[in-house]
C-alpha cells in the first residue's frame, strides 16, 4: 500500500509563522496595483505554507504614501465617504483631496478592501505601517524592499 502525502496545515499556535519585514516605496506607483501586492504579503499568500484561517503574513512598511497615483480620471470622480455618527453627518471627499491631505487613509482603505473582514482581517491590518514621507520608525527590523 503506497504512502500518501499529507497536506500541510498550519495551526494557530504561536511561533509557527515566521515574520519578515518589507518596505514599499509608493512614489509614482499605482494605488490599486500596489494595494493588491501589499494585501497578498500581509495575508501570507506568497508563502508556500499559506493557510487561509491563520494570520501568517509579514509586516509591510509603506513609505511615500502621498506619491501614489490613480489611473484614468479616478482622482476627480472617486469619492471617499465617512460619517461623523451624528444625524446628517455623511461627509464626502474626492480622491485627489484624500491623497493630498491624508494619504495614509487612502492606502489603508484600499488594502482593507482586499483583506477578509472580521477578527482575522482586523489582526492582519495591524501589521501595515504607513508613512506619508520617506522616513519610518522601523529601521531596526531591517525591512527588505518589496517590488510592487
Amino acid at each position: 500500500m503506497p504512502q500518501t502525502q499529507k497536506t500541510f496545515w498550519l495551526t494557530k499556535e504561536a511561533g509557527e509563522a515566521q515574520r519578515e519585514w518589507y518596505v514599499v516605496d509608493l512614489q509614482g506607483q499605482t494605488l490599486g496595483r500596489a494595494a493588491t501586492k501589499i494585501a497578498m504579503v500581509l495575508r501570507g499568500k506568497h508563502k508556500p505554507t499559506y493557510t487561509p484561517n491563520v494570520d501568517m503574513g509579514d509586516f509591510v512598511v509603506v513609505i511615500n504614501a502621498g506619491g501614489a497615483q490613480l489611473t484614468g480620471n479616478k482622482a476627480d470622480t472617486k469619492i471617499y465617504y465617512r460619517h461623523t455618527l451624528y444625524p446628517g453627518g455623511l461627509q464626502r471627499k474626492l480622491a485627489k483631496h484624500v491623497l493630498a491631505d491624508d494619504p495614509e487613509r487612502a492606502i489603508r482603505q484600499a488594502v482593507w478592501g482586499m483583506l477578509p473582514k472580521g477578527p482575522l482581517g482586523r489582526r492582519i491590518i495591524k501589521k501595515l505601517k504607513i508613512y506619508a514621507g520617506a522616513s519610518h520608525d522601523h529601521s531596526a527590523q531591517n525591512p527588505r524592499p518589496l517590488a510592487v
